[in-house]
């Protein structure tokens, strides 16, 4: 952990970054206050359940059917 001024911190925050995303915990102090500290984000992965929706929904037999031509107009703007 380093302890870094508020100044210092907006001269050399590329570097503070990097530090941070490297594992270390940056601490940023103003009159040598500690106001706020970096440190690097928690990577979020989502779960994600392939075949979840399995039996839930379906296709119509009709679904690549042309569309009706009072439909078909008002999608092109005719």
């Amino acid at each position: 952990m380093s302890l870094v001024n508020i100044h210092a911190a907006k001269t050399q925050l590329s570097r503070l970054v990097d530090e941070a995303a490297a594992g270390g915990e940056v601490v940023i102090a103003r009159a040598g206050r500690p106001v706020a500290r970096l440190v690097a984000l928690e990577p979020v992965m989502a779960h994600r359940t392939l075949g979840r929706l399995s039996g839930r929904l379906s296709v119509p037999d009709d679904f690549d059917a042309p569309l009706p031509e009072e439909l078909l107009n008002a999608f092109e703007g005719s």
